[in-house]
C-alpha cells in the first residue's frame, strides 16, 4: 500500500510517499481502507521530535480515519466488509496511523460513519470532535447557562469545542484575531476576543460583569494556566490539552478554588457515538478549512503550522482525501 512514511524527525522533507506492507489483521480487528485522514497539530509535533520515545522510526503516522472496512477478523461481530465507518486510530498504536491507504483497528475504537456527512467532513471531526468531548464533558462538566472561555476558537478543536458548548446550553466566550470574529460567531460563539488588542482578562471581567467564567479551555498554550485563575469564578474549572514546557505558577489557581484537569485524549467508542449523534442532528457541522493528496503531505503539515492555505489565512481543518 502507499504511505506517508516519517524517516526521521525534522522537517517535512521527512514525510516520504513509500510502498508499505498492509498491517496483518488479527483477532478483533478490522482492515480499513482509509478514504480520508486530516492533519492534527500532534502530527506535526510528533514530525518534528516531541516524543520520540513513542515513535520508533520509521513510522506511520496520522490520528483521524474515515474510510470502508475491507476485511474483518475473527471475533468482529459489529462491523462486515462495506460498511463504511470513522475513528481515531490508536494513538503510538503499533500497526501504524491514518497516512496509509489502509489501517488495522481495534473494532471496540470504530463506529459507523454519520451518514450525511462525506468522508471527507468525517475524518476531520473525530479526534478534534473527541478531544473536545472529553476536555468539556467529562472532565469539566460544563452546565447550561455556566460561561466558558475557549482559547484559539478558530482551530481545529476550538471550532468543534464552541459548537459543543453551545449545544450543552453554555454561554461561549472565545479568544482569536479580528479577522476570525465572523467566522467563530458563525460556529455560535457569543463573544469573540482580540487576544492582538488589549488584555483578555480584563475583557473578559468586563463581559462577565468582573464575575468571571465558570470554565477555562485552552488550546494555546503559553502562560494561559497561570493567568485562568484571573478570569474564573469561584470554584471554576480549567482544562488544558496542550503539553506544558515550563512549570507555571498556580498560586492564585488557590483564591478561587479552582480544578485544573489536563487532557490527551483516550480513544473509545461512547465519543465517537455522542459526537456521531451531534453530526446527524446538526448540532455540530464540520470545518474544512483546506484539502490536500496524500501525496502532498508536507505542504499539508506546513499550512497548519502556518495557519495559511496560500495567501489566505487558514480557518478549521486539514483534511488529506487518500482514494
Amino acid at each position: 500500500m502507499k504511505a506517508i512514511v516519517l524517516t526521521a524527525f525534522g522537517g517535512v522533507e521527512n514525510l516520504q510517499l513509500q510502498e508499505v506492507p498492509v498491517p496483518a489483521v488479527d483477532a478483533g480487528e478490522l482492515l480499513v481502507r482509509v478514504v480520508a485522514t486530516s492533519v492534527n497539530p500532534l502530527d506535526y509535533q510528533i514530525r518534528r521530535g516531541d516524543y520520540p520515545a513513542y515513535v520508533p522510526l520509521p513510522a506511520v503516522i496520522g490520528h483521524d480515519v474515515s474510510g470502508v472496512v475491507e476485511r474483518v477478523g475473527a471475533g468482529v461481530s459489529d462491523f462486515k466488509p462495506g460498511d463504511e465507518v470513522f475513528y481515531t486510530p490508536k494513538i503510538f498504536g503499533p500497526k501504524g496511523g491514518s497516512y496509509a491507504e489502509f489501517n488495522v483497528v481495534p473494532q471496540e475504537l470504530v463506529t459507523h460513519k454519520p451518514r450525511n456527512l462525506t468522508h471527507a467532513e468525517a475524518a476531520s471531526t473525530t479526534l478534534v470532535g473527541g478531544t473536545a468531548w472529553e476536555a468539556l464533558v467529562t472532565r469539566a462538566r460544563l452546565q447550561p447557562a455556566e460561561t466558558v472561555l475557549i482559547h484559539g476558537g478558530a482551530g481545529g478543536v476550538g471550532s468543534i469545542a464552541i459548537q459543543l458548548a453551545k449545544t450543552m446550553g453554555a454561554r461561549v466566550l472565545t479568544t482569536c484575531n479580528a479577522r476570525q470574529f465572523e467566522f467563530v460567531r458563525s460556529l455560535g460563539a457569543d463573544e469573540a476576543i482580540d487576544y492582538e488588542s488589549g488584555d483578555y482578562v480584563d475583557h473578559v471581567r468586563e463581559l462577565t460583569g468582573a464575575r468571571g467564567v465558570n470554565v477555562v479551555l485552552d488550546t494555546i498554550g503559553g502562560n494561559t494556566l497561570e493567568r485562568s485563575p484571573h478570569v474564573l469564578a469561584d470554584g471554576g474549572r480549567v482544562v488544558s490539552i496542550v503539553d506544558i514546557a515550563t512549570p507555571q505558577n498556580l498560586v492564585n489557581a488557590w483564591g478561587v478554588n479552582a480544578e485544573y484537569h489536563f487532557v490527551f485524549t483516550r480513544q473509545n467508542r461512547g465519543k465517537l457515538l455522542a459526537l456521531k449523534d451531534l453530526l446527524e442532528r446538526e448540532r455540530i457541522r464540520p470545518v474544512i478549512g483546506a484539502t490536500f493528496r496524500l501525496s502532498e503531505m508536507g505542504a499539508a503539515h506546513t499550512a497548519l503550522e502556518q495557519r495559511r492555505d496560500g495567501d489566505r489565512p487558514l480557518l478549521g481543518k486539514v483534511v488529506i482525501e487518500i482514494s
